[in-house]
């Protein structure tokens, strides 16, 4: 009995000591986090709203993950080396967990989700205050200061921005230490193909983050504790929230899950092709001259300056450096507000805007991927060869981005804010006027978002900005009647929601979304030559802190500012901000979308 655990025992440790198992493993830690990378990037919106911030303030909330990346990626690329890679990836893993289960907290420590309606049969509002009344006050109704601070709930996004930089700290190991180990024990001509699978796995990853989001965006916020019948809006609404917090904490269960397999690696694996039947304890002494090496190394700091001179002195890898900073400047930016963009754009709803982004352009990026490993295997390219490749597909798929300034639709018909009463469309520089004769009576709030959609095609702040005197219904099937501004031939009606875009604006999505797969193929194909360059151009010591320091750069001067300066450059296209109940300026309901583009 003894011998027969002791055979499953050595058979365990050899099957924990092979690269190939370490890939796989190691591939299922990098869809976990692209996962949940890709997944909180497609939450951003709903975060936006649920919390009433600017899109800046979300910019910060979405480079907060590349803080926490910035705490300990040099130390971790450099003295992970020195120490039990596969067990530093697997607390990794675990702490990626934790960060997701506490951004899903602000759930359940605040109260529900309070749409900004006028109609809302919870509102303190008046139930006739959504429709034209003369001889009445303008202003909100007086409420408690302190109660006001309770609803506001200013401070509850904070979880979320914790939970995102521990989610950061938790993944700085996964990548330059998983990277590392790989380049050490694999074979150098099957060290591109393996990269190749890892970058494949970061596109399943968000593929199932993609549709993890567009399932979660989908169901109301508070779905649990609401009865969806009575809201009155629709997914396509801009005050719409979804089940953020559903999703979050499935990627926690999945990074835990995936934390476990690293536990039972060794040190050290053999290096592929030279022993294939060496467990992790004969390895050991294989490797015992490493072992000379962390010795001397243990002077904390001893040759980590001489790396660092080394790497900066290395025109090569500066440049690539100087490069993957530009790029990820714009990288960081799409993936953050592609999906604002495509919602004000063409205006569909969340749900699907997150699930066309899943089906349509992460496909092309994995094959792209694998693509781009097979021709570096196949080819033998050289490192000059792989430089050459990667700048001109780069500079194909730049040029080829231009064309989405053609893929493009009218901003919504809204009175007072892109047309006039009349139907003209407002030239940019003129202020918007949402008051005029046929609601000046009317005594309407004139910062509520509640739009309508008119018989006339025009769609309104309000019903109340309509100038409509009368409503049937309940939810969102309630319609308005008698309505002074809306001028047609038919009943002067009008309906919840704004007035759809038409099927010229569909077909625009068609021709944005093909052009969109192929600039990401493009892109993805370039990658894998382009990294190689980078593996490639510094030595093999170096290799570890070479990653860690270009991550470090990336994160440092493209993930952390861009989301933000982006988001202050959106903010300024906003055209009509979301109010809260108590008077403060809640996320921006409408853009203009010639600015925004």
């Amino acid at each position: 009995m003894g011998e027969t655990e002791k055979r499953i025992l050595t058979q365990g440790i050899r099957c924990f000591s092979k690269i190939k198992v370490f890939l796989l493993a190691l591939a299922g830690a990098y869809v976990s986090k692209s996962l949940t990378g890709s997944y909180m990037n497609s939450m951003l919106l709903q975060i936006e709203r649920q919390f009433g911030l600017p899109t800046s303030l979300v910019g910060l909330i979405s480079g907060s993950f590349n803080i926490g990346n910035l705490v300990l990626i040099i130390p971790v690329s450099y003295f992970g080396k020195k120490l039990h890679r596969p067990i530093m990836i697997g607390i990794g893993c675990v702490l990626m967990g934790l960060g997701c289960f506490i951004i899903s907290l602000p759930h359940f420590l605040m109260g529900r989700y309070e749409c900004e309606t006028t109609i809302s049969p919870t509102s303190n509002l008046s139930s006739s205050s959504f429709l034209c009344v003369e001889n009445r006050s303008q202003t909100l109704p007086t409420q408690d200061p302190a109660e006001c601070v309770r609803e506001i709930k200013s401070l509850m996004w904070i979880y979320v921005l914790l939970g995102n930089i521990i989610r950061g700290i938790g993944e700085t190991p996964i990548m330059p230490l998983g990277v590392s180990y790989i380049e050490d024990f694999a074979k150098s001509e099957n060290s591109p193909l393996y990269i190749g699978i890892l970058e494949i796995g970061m596109t399943i990853g968000p593929l199932i983050g993609f549709t993890l989001g567009s399932l979660c965006a989908d169901i109301y916020v508070d779905t649990e504790s609401v009865d969806t019948d009575v809201l009155t809006i629709t997914h396509n609404d801009t005050r719409w929230v979804g089940a953020w917090w559903i999703g979050f904490l499935v990627c926690a269960g999945m990074n835990i899950l995936t934390s476990i397999p690293f536990f039972f690696f060794p040190k050290t694996l053999p290096k592929e092709g030279l022993q294939n039947n060496v467990d992790g304890i004969k390895n050991a002494k294989v490797e015992k001259n490493t072992a000379k090496d962390k010795e001397e190394n243990r002077g904390i700091t001893k040759d980590f300056f001489p790396l660092m001179r080394s790497l900066f002195c290395n025109p090569i890898y500066m440049l690539y450096l100087l490069i993957s900073v530009l790029q990820f400047n714009a990288f960081f930016s799409i993936i953050s507000y592609v999906p604002k963009y495509l919602e004000q754009q063409y205006g569909k709803s969340s749900a699907d805007t997150i699930f066309l982004l899943g089906l349509y352009m992460l496909p092309p990026i994995c094959l792209g991927y694998l693509i781009g490993g097979l021709i570096m295997k196949k080819f033998k390219i050289t490192v000059k060869k792989a430089a050459y490749i990667a700048f001109w597909l780069s500079l194909s798929e730049y040029l080829l981005t231009f064309s989405n300034y053609v893929t493009t639709c009218d901003n919504f018909p809204v009175a007072g804010l892109t047309t006039s009463y009349e139907g003209v469309q407002h030239p940019q520089y003129m202020e918007n006027e949402v008051l005029t004769d046929c609601n000046t009576r009317c005594n309407c709030l004139t910062k509520i978002w509640d739009p309508v959609c008119g018989d006339n095609g025009l769609a309104y702040i309000s019903a109340c900005l309509a100038g409509c005197e009368k409503s049937f219904g309940t939810g969102i099937n309630m319609e308005f009647q008698t309505c002074r501004c809306i001028r047609s031939s038919g009943n002067s009606t009008a309906v919840l929601g704004l007035c759809n875009k038409g099927p010229d604006c569909d077909n625009m999505l068609k021709y944005f979304i093909i052009m969109l797969a192929i600039d990401t193929f493009i892109f993805s194909v370039s990658s894998i030559p382009g990294y190689m360059v980078l593996l490639r151009c510094i030595k093999s010591e170096e290799k570890s802190l070479g990653i860690g320091l270009h991550t470090f750069c990336t994160r440092a001067f493209a993930g952390i500012p861009a989301p933000i300066y982006f988001g202050a450059l959106i903010d300024r296209t906003c055209l009509h901000w979301g109010t809260q109940k108590c008077g403060e300026k809640a996320a921006c309901r409408m853009y203009d979308i010639n600015s925004f583009r």
